[in-house]
């Protein structure tokens, strides 16, 4: 099986040694995003705003590999104040597909640039 790296200018570069998105067959693999705005690199101000960014990124991920949120299956929400799972579960609800994808959520002792939130996604490829 290959592999094709996924990339978008609509989402924040890597920051590291890994690829914003990664098909393999009918499946993509989207890696975290943060609430970083893509053309500015800054941080989005709390954790709502921080939250639908990080979610409008990753719709420019799948976009770039011809998915939508309809054809996601999997997501796992980092959250750094497991308080903030509320805030995040509103705004995360706004974005899901009925019905919503399996989904994992975990308090972790620190994000990426100070974030308050980070979300990644499998999703499947239609057709």
């Amino acid at each position: 099986m290959t592999r094709q790296a996924v990339s978008t200018p609509g989402a924040p570069g890597a920051i590291g040694p890994y690829s914003q998105g990664i098909a393999s067959g009918d499946l993509v693999f989207c890696s975290g995003q943060l609430g970083l705005d893509p053309e500015s690199g800054e941080m989005a101000a709390g954790v709502e705003a921080q939250a639908e960014r990080a979610l409008r990124n990753l719709a420019a991920v799948l976009a770039a590999a011809a998915c939508t949120w309809a054809d996601v299956v999997k997501t796992t929400i980092y959250l750094a104040d497991i308080t903030d799972f509320a805030a995040v579960n509103a705004i995360y609800a706004g974005f899901m597909a009925d019905p919503p994808p399996a989904r994992s959520t975990f308090a972790v002792g620190a994000l990426p640039k100070g974030g308050r939130v980070e979300i990644d996604a499998i999703a499947r490829r239609p057709g």
